[in-house]
């Protein structure tokens, strides 16, 4: 039996989730509810984070990276937590974090920006949407809790949509050198109006383009800004945080591990700026697609297909899990015999968390976040 894209994500945990809710109404109601999209742009490597180190296939091809990953924190069957991700091991001890694995959209190639745009818009095929899932969502908020905010230098396609949105960083500079910045810093370091301005821009460039800088400390404050942004009695409700430099062709093992400790890093500042508003905090963390099984001549990984996403906050439906089909690593069993195989929708996990975060009913959540299913 051939089944639609609807249907594999209505079959998959979004049934679960519903299951999970018993007597609800499925209806939005005021509530201090928040939501927050981190993009990993660059495909980050699931194979990495959430480490299939029972699987027999797995060393063999992972070399020095299935070394590092075997000194993770050990997960429930055969997985391991990436060694970076340390505050991450906190949460999913404290049934706050699930890891999704052998995930990945409808995409099927290996450009990056067909694969985000895709992730983004939550379309049928690249560039089918110019509104994005997490736009769509907000449809379906409360009008108190629609205030949706992008770390970014302007509106990313996931947060469009018929609702207005801000971003907090009007300008990445990008073509602007150190010298350059460092004058212009000089310039307006007594103009009492623009150096707020012009200081917040530069950090928060810095901090979005390398979280894993600074010995992951860059991660921690752009969760301290996320925070800041989010606790506020009128801060935003919805976020996204976009985080750059997931691309490991070449030298992976310290690449990668730097990436996450500034992603782990993010998460715990986020956790503690939010206090006891981290109970009702939904952080969804996905890539556009995974990395190959084998590592490359250079210690890296090349593009790949299915990856793992991360669900944490303070109220998950099903904490401390990791949830996969999983389709193996062995050489047939891979897709196109280089990559791990898809054996379940991203969008069917997005959808779900959401449906449960914000207690509506998962059909609506599912149809109106990817109306193209």
């Amino acid at each position: 039996m051939i089944l639609s894209r609807r249907s594999i994500i209505l079959s998959g945990i979004g049934v679960a989730a519903a299951g999970a809710l018993p007597g609800i109404a499925f209806a939005a109601a005021d509530t201090a509810k928040r939501l927050v999209f981190i993009i990993q742009r660059g495909a980050a490597d699931g194979l990495a984070i959430v480490a299939p180190v029972g699987d027999p296939a797995y060393a063999g091809a992972r070399g020095a990276l299935a070394e590092e990953a075997a000194t993770g924190t050990k997960l429930e069957g055969m997985f391991a937590l990436h060694p970076a991700l340390t505050s991450t091991a906190g949460l999913y001890a404290a049934k706050q974090a699930h890891f999704a694995h052998a995930v990945a959209t409808a995409y099927r190639d290996r450009s990056h920006f067909d694969g985000q745009n895709l992730l983004e818009g939550g379309g049928a095929r690249p560039y089918g949407r110019d509104d994005g899932w997490v736009g769509r969502l907000l449809t379906l908020l409360p009008a108190a809790e629609r205030e949706a905010l992008a770390i970014a230098p302007a509106v990313p396609l996931a947060l469009r949509g018929t609702l207005p949105v801000g971003t907090y960083a009007p300008s990445r500079l990008p073509q602007a050198d150190a010298d350059l910045i460092a004058r212009l810093s000089a310039l307006y370091a007594d103009d009492t109006l623009l150096h707020p301005l012009w200081d917040s821009a530069v950090k928060t460039q810095e901090l979005a383009s390398d979280i894993g800088g600074n010995n992951g400390r860059n991660g921690a404050d752009l969760g301290k800004l996320a925070a800041s942004l989010m606790l506020p009695e009128d801060g935003a409700r919805v976020m996204m945080v976009e985080t750059g430099g997931w691309d490991t062709h070449s030298g992976q093992r310290g690449r990668l591990a730097a990436q996450l400790r500034g992603l782990d890093q993010l998460v715990a500042a986020l956790q503690t700026g939010l206090g006891p508003a981290w109970n009702d905090t939904l952080v969804i963390v996905a890539t556009e697609f995974g990395r190959t099984v084998e590592v490359n001549g250079t210690g890296g990984t090349d593009h790949g297909t299915a990856s793992a996403a991360m669900l944490l906050g303070g109220g998950l439906a099903a904490g401390g899990k990791v949830s996969a089909d999983w389709p193996g690593l062995a050489a047939a069993a891979r897709y196109e015999g280089r990559d791990l195989k898809p054996t379940r929708s991203v969008e069917s996990v997005i959808s779900a968390a959401v449906a449960h975060h914000y207690a509506l009913d998962p059909v609506k959540v599912t149809a109106t976040l990817y109306p193209d299913a």
